[in-house]
């Protein structure tokens, strides 16, 4: 009877274990598939031109660019772009140790060291941030900027200008400048 005994208490056991097993897997919890939004593809050292009527207008040269699935671009290594006229002359670069480009804004925009040169005017602009936007040709920002002309140098906060530095506008304006009798 003592075997019988034992035999009976291994088999209520084992049935608890089965039931505790059964109910311990029913719980598993449901986890929320993990979305992927990093970079889907990765340029090295790449070489870009764009051009109208068979003349180049822009060229750009990156180190390293991730191209996200929404269409941005980053170009976390820094990006150089150079301007050209319609005559394929040089007008002005643009340079900053980093680079975003923004699909659904169509802008760009510089952090870092960021300069801008006109080469014909002789002309660059230094700031820490600043945003383009290559269809109306322009490029803007509200950071601290310096523009060193020939023999001046002008301070301020806040600019909006062409592309080419060719035309600019300094929201609050400090630093020393010449001003010509007949500019007055």
């Amino acid at each position: 009877m003592g075997w019988l005994f034992y035999f009976q208490s291994m088999k209520n056991i084992l049935f608890l274990l089965s039931v505790l097993v059964c109910f311990a897997c029913g719980k598993t919890e449901l986890k929320e598939p993990v979305i992927y939004e990093g970079p889907l593809r990765e340029i090295e050292n790449m070489d870009l031109f764009y051009s109208e009527n068979s003349s180049v207008k822009v060229k750009m040269k990156a180190a390293l660019v991730y191209e996200f699935s929404n269409g941005d671009q980053e170009f976390p290594k820094g990006i150089y772009l150079e301007f050209y006229d319609a005559f394929g002359q040089l007008e002005s670069t643009l340079s900053a140790n980093h680079a975003f480009y923004f699909k659904t804004d169509k802008q760009w925009r510089g952090r870092g060291d960021v300069v801008v040169k006109n080469l014909l005017k002789q002309e660059q602009l230094n700031t820490e941030e600043l945003f383009w936007k290559p269809e109306q040709e322009k490029i803007f920002t509200d950071k601290f900027v310096t523009i060193r002309q020939q023999g001046d140098v002008i301070y301020g906060e806040g600019m909006e200008a062409k592309q080419d530095l060719a035309d600019f506008e300094i929201k609050r304006v400090t630093g020393d400048f010449e001003v010509k009798d007949d500019e007055i």
